[in-house]
């Protein structure tokens, strides 16, 4: 019997999301996945031959591109930021909308516009993403990496501007920041070691129930 298929899900706000998804899928997670203050990074679910990991959502694409993962599910943004060639991306799996934005301070905002940057210091943790949106309009983009607390390094001086995911705005605007642009919408994708899908004949039919899940989410 071979060794049961592995699948990563990130933690935090796409794992509530990611729970009702992997059930329409036939993947029913033990109790615990779902707990925020489980301390446990694997679980079993209702299939003997699948478990899960529960990691960090830039880790999700590590995982499975090394194959320590079979599958995973894992934001657009990552696999950008990423660009791991051992990623299949077969299934846009239609949630954790969000988009990767430019955001200031609402003051220096009201008087900018962003058509007429050269060069921008920015922090972000996405350094790849916005050197290269940047590039494409002639501009040079010089990048601080930070993994957290974005939204302090303009009010700190770190940085004037940050490139961050942005869902509601809310903590943008506690935080005395605006968007001035978006440089991507984001949405999670199911991911596959490509690897994996070549020698795993149990790998194909499973993305196909991911497939026919999100089918069923939207004809709800």
């Amino acid at each position: 019997m071979p060794a049961p298929i592995v699948i990563a899900i990130p933690k935090g706000r796409i794992l509530s999301e990611a729970v009702p998804l992997l059930e329409r899928a036939g993947i029913v997670p033990e109790p615990a996945f779902a707990d925020a203050d489980s301390r446990a990074l694997r679980f079993t679910t209702g299939r003997a031959d699948i478990d899960l990991i529960r990691v960090r959502a830039f880790d999700v694409a590590t995982f499975v591109a090394y194959g320590a993962a079979h599958l995973g599910i894992v934001g657009s943004d990552v696999l950008a930021e990423f660009g791991y060639p051992e990623l299949y991306a077969p299934v846009d799996l239609g949630i954790g909308h969000c988009r990767l934005s430019v955001a200031e301070p609402a003051a220096p905002a009201a008087q900018d516009d962003p058509r007429g940057w050269s060069h921008v210091r920015i922090a972000t943790k996405y350094p790849r993403l916005t050197a290269a949106h940047f590039a494409d309009r002639g501009v040079q983009a010089e990048c601080i990496n930070l993994n957290g607390a974005m939204e302090l390094a303009p009010t700190l001086g770190l940085a004037p501007r940050i490139v961050d995911l942005v869902s509601s705005g809310r903590t943008l605007k506690e935080n005395g920041l605006v968007e001035v642009e978006v440089i991507a919408k984001v949405s999670s994708r199911l991911i596959v070691n490509r690897a994996a899908f070549k020698t795993r004949a149990d790998i194909v039919p499973l993305v196909e129930a991911f497939r026919r899940a999100v089918e069923v989410a939207d004809a709800v």
